[in-house]
């Protein structure tokens, strides 16, 4: 068996049987998405140990960073293999200057701790930008509001109930 086999798994249909952060789940239901929530015993708080936990390519990982763009939070969903470029990001926002989020800024924004921010569900409605190269894919995987929960959804669907735009800020491959 693999591990996600091996994986506790649970619908979110099901609250009291839920594995999301509760307000991930309450998103969810709210959404009227029906996905199946995994949980794993070891941290899935990057999309390196996400992909091997699940047992799929590290671009099939849907990453929500937070960036500020001229102090104001934005999520950029960006698929596991690539990295955002800022410079990209400041020009779609038309911002003087984009950062990475701090964990306490990331926390304040989304509700959840680095490592666990789901694409959606978010205590705040930062803007959200998609790079178009989640796109290619069938399947992506995203955090469940924990360091040990994922979920998978088509692409489109994700990007459409986390409201992004889609853009290209991937950096260039070399």
């Amino acid at each position: 068996m693999t591990t996600a086999e091996n994986a506790e798994s649970a619908t979110a249909g099901n609250p009291a049987a839920s594995l999301a952060h509760p307000r991930f789940a309450a998103a969810l239901e709210e959404l009227g998405l029906d996905v199946e929530i995994r949980r794993f015993p070891d941290e899935t708080r990057t999309a390196q140990q996400a992909a091997e936990a699940i047992g799929c390519e590290v671009s099939e990982i849907a990453k929500s960073l937070v960036f500020a763009a001229d102090g104001v939070p934005v999520l950029v969903l960006m698929d596991g293999a690539s990295r955002v470029d800022v410079e990209r990001v400041r020009e779609e926002l038309g911002a003087g200057k984009v950062t990475r989020a701090d964990a306490k800024v990331v926390r304040e924004t989304t509700g959840y701790a680095i490592g666990g921010v789901p694409p959606f569900g978010h205590r705040t409605r930062p803007r959200v930008l998609a790079d178009r190269g989640l796109l290619d894919h069938a399947l992506v995987w995203a955090a469940a509001g924990t360091p040990h929960t994922v979920f998978a959804l088509d692409p489109k669907t994700l990007v459409a109930q986390a409201g992004a735009t889609l853009v290209d800020v991937r950096e260039p491959s070399e």
